[in-house]
């Protein structure tokens, strides 16, 4: 239960206390939650709202319960606080959203304006590569510690994820792992990444069994050197509503041939396919894994991702595509790296 906070006001309090409350409060959203003597929400109270009661004759000196709305927009904690009602919350422009427990006390307040929702998920992300076809760029420097933009090729994703309400973040390291120690030590807007290094090169999901904890059910697992502006919540929307045990992120692949195709029966010629045009999905090196089914990885064994999709495709289990139409960039070569460094002077 929250009993302080900026937002927070008691329903006795003189309006004049309240104004100056508000006053305190950042740029947006302006506005106090209102709670009683047992700290249950009673009502919220805008700047807005203060003025317009001003406005009517209200004196500062009167109360806050005189002035408040008692008809509030909130959730309820264990029932609707999952993310396709935050989702439906960010539509109706809702900025500050109090999650109220059984009792109407407040147990947390979303920002909408500073995280686009909040994933009950936790993330992995890979960052044990030597990055050799970027040297000699990485060799002093692990490939997630080259900059673009000013930022850290990592920090992009973990700053994404943030932004995004997840709260455990995890990254796996080897090649030069001291440096991403270092470079995580200290928590990031409250939140803590913990860094495990690998023994030795696992593959691209093998060293997630060093991973001692995970809080929640679903696990994002992603390359750590991705440029990519990848709809979390959509990802994971999609993941939750096709009932999954894994999702992969894949990118749309176009082929064109610009010739004639023969269409041939050994060698005998069955028609023409004049100037052919395929369309392919390929992975984007992102998926989102039920807990669970990271039993399936063997302990200390090189494993890719991909080996866990066709384990789990075998067993008959559901593993579906998620169609990523953004932006996504695999830095894995000069080329790309230069690329990078050009989109991201024209995103936001």
């Amino acid at each position: 239960m929250i009993t302080e906070n900026i937002h927070i006001i008691h329903h006795k309090e003189l309006l004049i206390n309240a104004l100056k409350q508000i006053n305190t409060l950042p740029p947006e959203p302006l506005v106090l939650f209102v709670v009683d003597e047992d700290n249950r929400m009673v009502g919220t109270l805008t700047d807005g709202d203060s003025r317009r009661a001003l406005i009517a004759g209200i004196s500062v000196n009167d109360t806050v319960e005189k002035v408040m709305h008692r008809n509030f927009n909130f959730l309820r904690k264990g029932v609707d606080d999952d993310v396709q009602h935050l989702h439906q919350q960010r539509e109706k422009q809702m900025k500050l959203v109090p999650i109220l427990d059984a009792n109407d006390h407040i147990v947390e307040i979303i920002n909408l304006d500073k995280y686009i929702t909040r994933l009950p998920i936790d993330a992995v992300l890979m960052a044990g590569g030597k990055g050799e076809r970027l040297r000699p760029l990485t060799e002093k420097t692990p490939k997630p510690l080259l900059e673009i933009g000013g930022k850290c090729i990592i920090d992009h994703n973990v700053d994404r994820l943030i932004s995004y309400g997840v709260k455990h973040i995890n990254v796996t390291i080897n090649y030069l792992g001291e440096q991403l120690d270092e470079h995580f030590a200290a928590p990031r807007e409250g939140i803590q990444v913990r860094t495990f290094r690998e023994p030795k090169f696992l593959g691209t999901i093998g060293s997630i069994k060093y991973i001692d904890n995970f809080c929640n059910d679903s696990v994002l697992v992603m390359n750590s050197d991705l440029f990519t502006n990848i709809d979390y919540e959509d990802f994971f929307l999609h993941f939750q509503r096709h009932d999954a045990e894994m999702s992969v992120a894949a990118v749309p692949y176009n082929i064109s041939i610009p010739f004639g195709i023969l269409d041939l029966d050994g060698r005998d010629i069955k028609g023409l396919i004049e100037k052919p045009k395929y369309n392919y999905y390929a992975n984007a090196g992102i998926y989102l894994i039920k807990k669970r089914a990271l039993a399936e990885i063997p302990e200390d064994t090189f494993f890719h991702a991909t080996h866990l999709v066709e384990k789990l495709i075998a067993q008959g289990k559901r593993v579906i595509r998620y169609p990523l139409n953004g932006t996504w960039i695999d830095i894995g070569t000069p080329q790309e790296y230069e690329r990078a460094k050009e989109l991201v002077r024209h995103l936001k």
